[in-house]
């Protein structure tokens, strides 16, 4: 599938996260990276191997150049159903301090993707 293909389908909800997990499988290698998501005292961090499915999801969407807009398109149902509908909740703290902080808080400790070779 051509990414654009499967972006567009996120948005209209025709996708979901484990499409997108599908899609770097196939497409990039992934190596464990410690990901640190948010500025001040309190960022959200995931241990290399802790949160797998956002360290791979923020990855593909920076190698991408994505905005955030469409970075949160990727997290399919755990934005649209849980994050949005659900504003007051603590749950998925991944996507709620990128909502907060964006792009500027995301910090890799190395190379997450690796582009397959054909």
């Amino acid at each position: 599938m051509v990414f654009q293909t499967l972006l567009d389908r996120l948005k209209k909800g025709e996708a979901d996260f484990e499409d997108v997990i599908a899609y770097v499988s196939d497409h990039f290698d992934y190596t464990p990276t410690r990901l640190t998501n948010g500025l001040g005292a309190n960022p959200v961090v995931n241990e290399a191997g802790k949160n797998e499915g956002s360290c791979r999801l923020f990855a593909l969407a920076r190698l991408k150049g994505l905005n955030e807009s469409d970075t949160l398109q990727l997290f399919g149902r755990f934005y649209r159903d849980d994050v949005l509908k659900h504003p007051e909740a603590s749950d998925h703290a991944n996507i709620r301090r990128f909502m907060t902080d964006g792009w500027i808080g995301i910090c890799f400790d190395g190379s997450a993707l690796v582009a397959k070779s054909d």
